[in-house]
């Protein structure tokens, strides 16, 4: 009977993964026959976003995780304010019960989203019949007598060398700067040219010289049923050929021709310097556009709790299986990471943090779905961490309590830190925190290092600051079937936790009148990804010794190496780890990318002119 049973569940989930597999070749086919913008087409927003394409009415969403982009441009018919919101609103509620990060182009937005507007502009358009301007007749004949201009789908080292050349003269000054969302076209051309590559519509217009070297190159969108779109486009200066951008576009417009299509979508105009190109070879005004960015707060988004050990370890009192699923943590958007290549492998370097008061398990889950190896600084099993515990609340011979180290009016001090208001009237202003952590027990009978965890997560439990980053990530890891590996054995963490001063944890509980500023300007600077920022705030933490760090780095760098060069992997280790890990990696080889996941960590690395930036 169970053999049966099962026969039925696997042929049940065939006969849905079919049906799901025709509405999404129905929603691409009324996608490609409708399209009226380069955002119209399924393959490409998909392969550029890695989210999921779905129509509601005329309009059309794509959706993962945490976030929701709109294109409110209808199929058919013209914009309306008020089927949009509608559309909109019913989008919201399919993505679930979350705070959603929201992104918007349009011709326009109702008057509640004005305000969230971050850039506008037009789209431009140019007829396949546009003939070649008088005045560039001779250049593209010269130019084409040296050039070979030929189309593909692979993305080649050529390729990478000339979208790093082209990037970095936008970013040295020598050219108009590229807004956020245009280096993200770029830096994510590769993935989406290989996830296109069996319908084969997103193509490379190369133009190649007589010693091999790629000259210039338009990407181009042929899935639109009524139009080929223009993407995007770089030339060299370190190979350059007159006009070789030039003899793209007319080649372009043939090729356009021969494919039955009736125009040519060139985007927007970008920059004065890319408009007057564009405009040089006739390209009209289309429709206006605007982009708007904001947030939808879920209605019953709750504060909450991660899973974790290294908490639950040095805090007073444990959480039930049943109390911890039974709580929905408050989802963020996870900044505090890099990409690291080196010989066109991919591999990610997180910084972590034992407390935290947000979840980041929707951006992890995403992280993931990119690796095959998950690397902790430590195993964080039951096993393991009940030994560290054991450890931790286990006195060496000899020697003095730290609570025999503090004056009484110190310890009364600390205790009205971590326990926060109490009595009568605390009680019944909802004041009283329902768990306390008996503080003089705690420095009775733990090591420095364990009283500190301890003590500094009591503290911030009482703020809500329920989470552990790098219990998260080991539990999704091993929920989602990665090969988790931890780099350091219990002999060798125990060391480093053992050797912590005494009199940086003893100034750390003096100075616990400082606490609430310090867990503020962490909060800030995590959710930022401002590494420096959170070194500057959390510096005086007893953990952060010059010994322990350097030691450990080092260490780390020599376990972690031989998978970043694999590929395919994320580290974990304390974001303290990050400042040093960081150049030495670059000494062996790498090249690291600051990872950028929201609109908002974008345009600050826009404005404050980062260079070496990846959007996530």
């Amino acid at each position: 009977m169970p053999e049966k049973n099962t026969i039925v569940e696997t042929q049940e989930r065939s006969e849905t993964d079919n049906m799901k597999k025709t509405e999404q070749e129905e929603l691409f086919q009324k996608l490609i026959d409708c399209a009226r913008i380069p955002e119209h087409s399924p393959g490409l927003m998909r392969a550029m976003s890695q989210g999921t394409p779905f129509c509601i009415g005329e309009y059309f969403f794509i959706h993962d995780d945490d976030w929701l982009m709109a294109i409110a441009y209808p199929l058919h018919g013209t914009y309306s304010h008020e089927d949009f919101e509608e559309a909109l609103q019913e989008a919201i509620e399919q993505c679930g019960e979350q705070t959603l990060q929201c992104y918007a182009v349009a011709p326009d937005l109702p008057e509640r989203l004005q305000e969230n507007i971050i850039d506008r502009d037009r789209f431009y358009v140019l007829s396949v019949s546009a003939p070649i301007p008088a005045r560039l007749r001779s250049p593209v004949r010269k130019a084409e007598q040296i050039l070979r201009v030929e189309e593909s789908s692979v993305f080649t080292p050529a390729h990478r060398r000339l979208w790093a050349e082209f990037m970095g003269r936008a970013d040295r000054g020598e050219m108009a700067s590229l807004a956020p969302h245009v280096r993200e076209l770029y830096a994510r051309t590769p993935e989406a040219l290989a996830q296109t590559a069996e319908s084969g519509y997103l193509r490379f217009l190369n133009a190649w010289d007589s010693e091999g070297h790629l000259v210039a190159c338009l990407l181009l969108d042929y899935a639109p049923k009524n139009f080929v779109a223009y993407i995007l486009g770089a030339h060299s200066r370190v190979h350059y050929i007159p006009h070789a951008a030039d003899l793209l576009f007319a080649s372009m417009i043939e090729r356009a021709q021969a494919a039955g299509k009736r125009f040519i979508h060139l985007g927007l105009g970008v920059n004065d310097g890319i408009l007057r190109f564009k405009k040089k070879w006739g390209a009209v005004p289309s429709l206006p556009y605007v982009m708007a960015e904001w947030q939808e707060e879920a209605e019953n988004d709750e504060q909450s709790i991660a899973h974790d050990f290294a908490l639950a370890l040095l805090r007073s009192s444990t959480l039930t299986k049943r109390q911890i699923l039974a709580m929905q943590p408050e989802q963020r958007p996870f900044a505090m990471f890099y990409e690291v290549e080196k010989n066109g492998k991919i591999s990610w370097l997180c910084g972590t943090a034992h407390f935290f008061r947000y979840s980041f398990e929707h951006s992890f889950r995403k992280l993931f779905r990119s690796v095959d190896h998950v690397i902790f600084e430590g195993p964080l099993d039951d096993k393991f961490m009940a030994d560290v515990d054991k450890n931790g609340k286990d006195l060496e011979p000899g020697f003095t309590p730290l609570i025999e180290q503090l004056t009484e009016a110190e310890i009364q001090k600390l205790e009205r830190v971590v326990r926060g208001p109490e009595g009568k009237w605390a009680r019944l202003g909802g004041l009283e925190a329902k768990k306390k952590a008996d503080v003089r027990e705690i420095l009775s009978t733990m090591r420095p290092w364990c009283a500190f965890f301890t003590l500094w997560t009591a503290f911030l439990e009482r703020l809500e600051w329920k989470c552990s980053v790098d219990m998260e990530a080991w539990r999704i890891a091993r929920d989602m079937g990665k090969n988790v590996i931890g780099m350091e054995n219990l002999e060798e963490q125990l060391a480093s936790l053992n050797s912590v001063p005494v009199e940086r944890v003893l100034t750390y509980f003096r100075n616990c009148h400082e606490w609430k500023l310090y867990q503020r300007r962490n909060l800030k600077a995590y959710l930022a990804g401002d590494l420096e920022g959170m070194m500057g705030s959390s510096a005086e933490f007893p953990t952060r010794t010059g010994t322990i760090i350097s030691v450990r780095d080092q260490r780390f760098r020599e376990r972690m190496r031989p998978y970043l060069e694999e590929g395919r992997t994320a580290v974990f280790v304390g974001a303290a780890h990050l400042m040093n890990l960081r150049w030495m990696l670059a000494e062996d080889g790498f090249t690291l990318r600051r990872c950028l996941p929201t609109m908002a960590h974008r345009l600050k690395a826009f404005f404050h002119n980062e260079k070496e930036v990846r959007w996530w």
